[in-house]
C-alpha cells in the first residue's frame, strides 16, 4: 500500500515526462547523490541510497539507517519493489534505469543540463519543494544560492582567463562551457582559453603540459579524481614540473582545487556547488 499522506494528486513534469503522485511522499529513495544533498537542504529525510560512494560532505546528511539499494549504474530493483517507496528519484548516471523503476515505484529524473547548471539546480530544489511542500525554504535556497553566484562572479571579474581540468592516474582532462563544470565559465562569466573542446567523455578531453604552457590561463581549476576516491595531492604532485613552473597560473600561485566529489560525483547538489562556489571566492581572495 502506498506511504503517501492523504494530500492532493500532483503532476509532477521532469527529464523524462510526467510522474503522478499521490499527496506528499513520505518514503523517499534516492539514486542520486545530487538528489541527496538537494532534500538534505530542504530537510526532507531519504530512507534508501545507493550502498556505496556517498560524496564525504554529505556525510552529514546520511544517518546510516537508510536502505541500501544498489549503485546509480544498477539498482536493487527487487528490494526497492519490495519497499514500495512513494518516490524514487533519479538522475545523470542513474536517468538509463528510469523506465525499469518506473514499473515498480512513482519514479522522477531530475537530471541538469550542464549548459544550464545553475538553473537546473535551482529548478530542482523549487522542484522538491513544491513536492513536499517546502516551498519557503526552497525559495530561501535559491536566493542565497544566486547571491553566492553574484559573490563569485564579482570576486572573479577583472582577474583573467581561466581553465578547468580533471587529473586522473597521470593524465589530465579539459573540460568546458558544456561539461559538468560548465558553472565556472557560463555562471561565472570567466573567460576560458579556447573556443572548442571536445569534453563529452566523463575525463574531460585529453591535454598535455605543453597545451597548459601553451594556452597559458591566468586561473587553473583542479578537479582532483584521485582525491575523489583517496588518493589525496596527486594533482598537486602531477603539476609541479617544469613546464607548469612557467605558467602564469602556477608563477602567480592561481590554482583553485574543488572539492573533487562535489564536482565530479554529486555535480548538481546544492550544498555541493555552495562548497565549489565558496572555494573559487576564497581562491580569489588570497590571491587579490
Amino acid at each position: 500500500m502506498p506511504h503517501a499522506a492523504i494530500a492532493q494528486e500532483q503532476t509532477i513534469t521532469h527529464a523524462q515526462g510526467e510522474t503522478v503522485l499521490q499527496g506528499v511522499p513520505e518514503t523517499v529513495f534516492v539514486l542520486d547523490w545530487a538528489a541527496l544533498d538537494n532534500l538534505a537542504a530542504l530537510g526532507v529525510p531519504v530512507a534508501g541510497l545507493p550502498g556505496s560512494n556517498a560524496p564525504a560532505y554529505l556525510s552529514d546528511a546520511i544517518t546510516g539507517d537508510e536502505l541500501a539499494i544498489g549503485s546509480l549504474f544498477e539498482p536493487d530493483i527487487e528490494g526497492i519493489a519490495a519497499a514500495e517507496p512513494d518516490l524514487v528519484i533519479v538522475a545523470a548516471r542513474s536517468a538509463a534505469t528510469y523506465p525499469v523503476l518506473s514499473e515498480i515505484a512513482p519514479v522522477i529524473d531530475m537530471s541538469v543540463d550542464n549548459a544550464s547548471f545553475a538553473e537546473g539546480v535551482k529548478h530542482n530544489i523549487e522542484t522538491l519543494g513544491q513536492i513536499f511542500e517546502r516551498h519557503d525554504r526552497a525559495a530561501e535556497l535559491i536566493a542565497a544560492l544566486d547571491a553566492k553566484i553574484d559573490e563569485a562572479r564579482a570576486a572573479a571579474a577583472g582577474k583573467g582567463t581561466g581553465l578547468v581540468i580533471v587529473t586522473n592516474a597521470g593524465n589530465i582532462g579539459v573540460y568546458g562551457p558544456g561539461s559538468r563544470v560548465a558553472w565556472v565559465y557560463n555562471e561565472l562569466a570567466i573567460p576560458s582559453v579556447f573556443d572548442t573542446v571536445d569534453d563529452g567523455d566523463h575525463g574531460g578531453d585529453a591535454i598535455s603540459f605543453e597545451y597548459l604552457l601553451e594556452t597559458n590561463p591566468d586561473w587553473l581549476f583542479v578537479v582532483d579524481r584521485d582525491a575523489g576516491v583517496g588518493n589525496e595531492g596527486a594533482a598537486r604532485q602531477l603539476l609541479d614540473n617544469e613546464l607548469v613552473h612557467q605558467t602564469t597560473f602556477w608563477q602567480n600561485d592561481q590554482i583553485i582545487y574543488l572539492d573533487p566529489q562535489a564536482a565530479y560525483i554529486s555535480m548538481h547538489g546544492y550544498s555541493g556547488l555552495m562548497l565549489l562556489l565558496d572555494q573559487v571566492i576564497a581562491g580569489y581572495g588570497a590571491a587579490s
